[in-house]
């Protein structure tokens, strides 16, 4: 996948596929500690201590339709691909929790890619899900969740266009504000 966004997605449709009600996503960049992070916390269904062990195998899968899953493992790879680390944990019945960290100035980290874009289709497929983005840089954070959206629509859909055009809004205005040198 060419951008880091492409594989949060892929991240969490694993833990929406999980049945999770809540999912945590984290963004760090940093160019101050040279580290980009993306983690996703899930309350899902979690995973066995044998299959986590297995789950960075691109022949290990839950899904019945094919025999391959690359997801997990590209993402590894692009982390360490880039000089950082992949973890993940998880406990069956509590969720799980990727983590992954790329060095900011190596040549081989994927870009960020449509942050907003992503997140965006997240909320718009899976209205009922709440999802705590947060996103941090080295001059500040800001968080979006969607439980508070929907408390403050009184009612009205969250996937709404009108209202994913704000979302849109909120989160391109933030980002900027974080982003700009």
């Amino acid at each position: 996948m060419k951008e880091l966004s492409l594989h949060l997605l892929d991240i969490v449709q694993n833990s929406i596929s999980a049945g999770a009600s809540r999912i945590e996503i984290g963004i760090t960049d940093s160019q101050q500690r040279d580290l980009v992070e993306i983690s996703v916390k899930d309350n899902g269904c979690g995973m066995s201590e044998e299959f986590v062990q297995r789950v960075t195998d691109p022949f290990t899968t839950t899904r019945t339709t094919r025999k391959v899953g690359l997801g997990i493992p590209l993402f590894k790879l692009a982390a360490e691909t880039a000089g950082g680390e992949f973890k993940i944990t998880s406990e069956v019945g509590k969720g799980t929790l990727v983590y992954a960290s790329f060095q900011h100035s190596n040549i081989d980290r994927p870009p960020l890619g449509d942050l907003r874009g992503t997140l965006i289709t997240l909320i718009q497929g899976s209205p009922d899900i709440n999802i705590i983005y947060t996103y941090t840089t080295d001059r500040g954070q800001f968080v979006l969740d969607t439980e508070e959206v929907r408390e403050v629509m009184a009612g009205v859909p969250i996937n709404e266009p009108e209202v994913l055009n704000w979302i849109g809004e909120f989160i391109q205005e933030n980002e900027a504000e974080l982003s700009a040198e």
